[in-house]
């Protein structure tokens, strides 16, 4: 089922992102996670893989067995990264002949160790270029792109930033999902602009709480972390469960002021973890 067709039914839809294990290990502690998520019903899943295109072939296996085998929607990553023309449209054949429907078109983040992006000589440098090749191709994927509440890094501004996004909606996106943000005022700032500019699709937000002080110094870092959860977070240091019981409540409280201000849904990254999202779920549910 195409996502567009799961917006038709629910006036909120519910989503979880993955990825796929890197080991045995690891797998065991996804199967068990993904059982305990699959017992919240979401609308669809999505599955991502690591930066530089790695662990692509992981990523088209698990979508095969979470559509074909568990029998969830799910959509599959796709990213610009290391991909001819050639290789595209092989890849979309492949995709499609697996009965995927639901494509994320991504430019990506560049390999590790690279500063910058760089594109394939016959490839793309931008999502939107992707989006209508593929299209032009004739592959009718419902196709989902990304968006940044509080720009894109590399955006020479705002309005450049959302004059980009309008393109990958013209190029042929149906909905987008947003890059993860703790400011729930921002994000419907970025919206009404959106909308302005004549983007009209559903904009999901995107949910990833922060359970550890680790995590808060990361994301502070790259200047996306909310301070008052920072100040609070740093009387706790020390004490891990009071610490993930704050992002909890912050995260909570989040999501709850998003959908009571008439955000689509919410799309989780879960990190292949399913503790914080299931007690999220549970408290806004």
């Amino acid at each position: 089922m195409k996502i567009t067709d799961i917006f038709k039914q629910p006036p909120r839809t519910f989503s979880f992102e993955f990825f796929p294990p890197k080991d045995e290990i690891s797998a065991v502690d996804f199967g068990i996670n993904v059982g305990q998520l699959m017992n919240l019903n979401p609308s669809f899943v999505s599955v991502t893989y690591g930066a530089g295109g790695s662990l692509q072939e992981r990523t088209f296996a698990l979508v095969d067995y979470l559509q074909n085998k568990i029998g969830l929607p799910t959509m599959a990553h796709y990213t610009c990264v290391g991909a001819s023309k050639e290789k595209i449209l092989a890849d979309m054949h492949a995709i499609r002949a697996m009965g995927i429907e639901n494509l994320m078109a991504l430019r990506g983040d560049p390999p590790k160790g690279s500063a910058a992006f760089k594109p394939h000589p016959d490839g793309f440098a931008y999502a939107d270029e992707l989006i209508a090749f593929i299209r032009a191709a004739g592959f009718n994927f419902c196709i989902g792109g990304g968006a940044y509440p509080e720009t894109h890094p590399e955006a020479l501004s705002r309005e450049a930033d959302i004059r980009n996004l309008k393109r990958k909606v013209d190029a042929g996106a149906s909905f987008l999902l947003t890059q993860l943000f703790y400011d729930n005022a921002g994000y419907f700032r970025f919206v009404e602009q959106c909308r302005a500019a004549g983007i009209v699709c559903r904009i999901i937000p995107g949910i990833l709480p922060i359970t550890t002080f680790s995590q808060w110094e990361r994301f502070s870092a790259m200047g996306n972390a909310p301070a008052a959860l920072g100040e609070q977070l740093k009387s706790f240091a020390g004490n891990p469960k009071k610490v993930y019981q704050a992002g909890m409540d912050f995260a909570i409280a989040q999501c709850r002021e998003l959908l009571s201000k008439g955000a689509p849904g919410l799309h989780f990254f879960t990190l292949n973890k399913s503790r914080a999202t299931v007690e999220i779920f549970e408290e806004i549910s």
